[in-house]
């Protein structure tokens, strides 16, 4: 069947018209068929109506009506006129058929009213009764082809329909693929955007301690060494991580979450940020993904304290509602500018809780520092 409905349909028609050409005059010279009417023999113009009917039939798709006319007309004709056999109303069961395909149902009919009618005539006025067979079977095959060409043409609009729904489904696998590559690029440049300038800013700030100290205060800066060779341990804890993910491997370690909290604040309080961690609440389970946003707002916000606001001390508040987890990270040192413009900072911690669909905002604080706060709902993202 596949193999079939590859062949252009130029040569379908080609080669219809040829069976029907070879059959109607092979057929009837042949003596193979009869109408069961008295027959007169075969000359030049009921073989020329046979190759008329024929021949017509390489334009059945492109000109229905014409190719329609042309056959029940050569086949009213070619009865009329007594000649014999019964393979002259192939060309015009044809027509029917493909009038039938292609949606044109009252043509069809009509064809085949047109084509009963006509040889009903020669019949009805025969001398004798018609033999059994022959065009008394006719009216039969003008049903079944107004019937399988209808068949036809709904299986067809049910294939067309089945490619197009194939078609659509493959387009949709194409963009959901598209959005989801799109959505990994986005949490690893958030990933590596939030652990890198975190550890960045821990090194920068241990280092100035440990060149400030470090002939005065040995003991201070070898504590000051430490707290970046932990950081960078740190980091590259989290890098094979977020590599493990792409690699579809389980990561080394504990996922990344609010657990882990604890080691980021020794970490910003060797860095010389005093951090008060406050629990409102029972703490609970709650889904990774807002585990790791959470841990992340906070890593970050951690990391524009030790940017941008000089000597300051930080509060943490974690606050765990009915549905959702609040978050709040203020300190109280010196806002500048690079604090409250849109830097990548503050549009990642915003885009993590906005694809989770909660909120976060920052600003300066009235009475002077800066606060994150944010809002993570832990039932199902939506």
């Amino acid at each position: 069947m596949r193999l079939w409905q590859t062949v252009p349909p130029w040569k379908v028609d080609a080669l219809i018209t040829a069976a029907m050409l070879t059959l109607g005059v092979a057929g009837t010279y042949g003596r193979l068929s009869s109408s069961g009417l008295t027959e007169r023999p075969l000359d030049p113009l009921g073989l020329m109506l046979i190759v008329v009917a024929s021949l017509v039939l390489v334009r059945r798709r492109g000109a229905p009506v014409t190719v329609g006319v042309v056959t029940v007309g050569c086949a009213v004709a070619y009865y009329g006129a007594r000649y014999p056999g019964i393979f002259a109303a192939g060309p015009a069961l044809i027509a029917i058929y493909t009038a039938a395909t292609l949606g044109r149902r009252r043509l069809a009919i009509g064809l085949g009213i047109a084509l009963a009618a006509g040889t009903a005539v020669p019949v009805a006025l025969a001398d004798a009764d018609p033999e059994p067979g022959g065009l008394s079977l006719l009216s039969g095959w003008l049903v079944a082809m107004v019937v399988l060409g209808e068949v036809t043409k709904n299986r067809r609009a049910y294939l067309r329909e089945v490619e197009q729904r194939a078609i659509q489904a493959e387009l949709t696998r194409e963009e959901a693929a598209l959005r989801r590559a799109g959505e990994e690029r986005l949490w690893i440049a958030q990933e590596l955007h939030d652990t890198l300038t975190h550890t960045i800013s821990v090194i920068n700030v241990q280092t100035s301690v440990a060149l400030q100290t470090l002939e005065r205060d040995p003991a201070l800066t070898r504590r000051a060494l430490l707290a970046v060779k932990e950081s960078g341990k740190e980091a590259m804890h989290e890098l094979r991580a977020t590599l493990g993910v792409l690699r579809q491997a389980d990561p080394d370690g504990p996922e990344v979450g609010l657990a882990r909290l604890p080691r980021l604040v020794d970490r910003a309080e060797a860095a010389g940020l005093p951090v008060t961690t406050l629990t409102i609440g029972t703490r609970r389970e709650v889904p990774p993904e807002v585990d790791r946003a959470a841990y992340r707002i906070v890593q970050e916000a951690f990391t524009n304290v030790l940017r941008h606001a000089g000597a300051a001390s930080v509060t943490v508040t974690i606050e765990y509602a009915a549905d959702m987890i609040e978050l709040s990270v203020e300190d109280d040192g010196q806002t500048t500018t690079g604090t409250t413009d849109n830097g990548m900072g503050l549009i990642g911690m915003r885009e993590r809780a906005v694809a989770l669909g909660g909120s976060l905002t920052a600003g300066p604080r009235p009475g002077g520092g800066f606060a994150v706060r944010a809002e993570l709902p832990t039932a199902a993202a939506p």
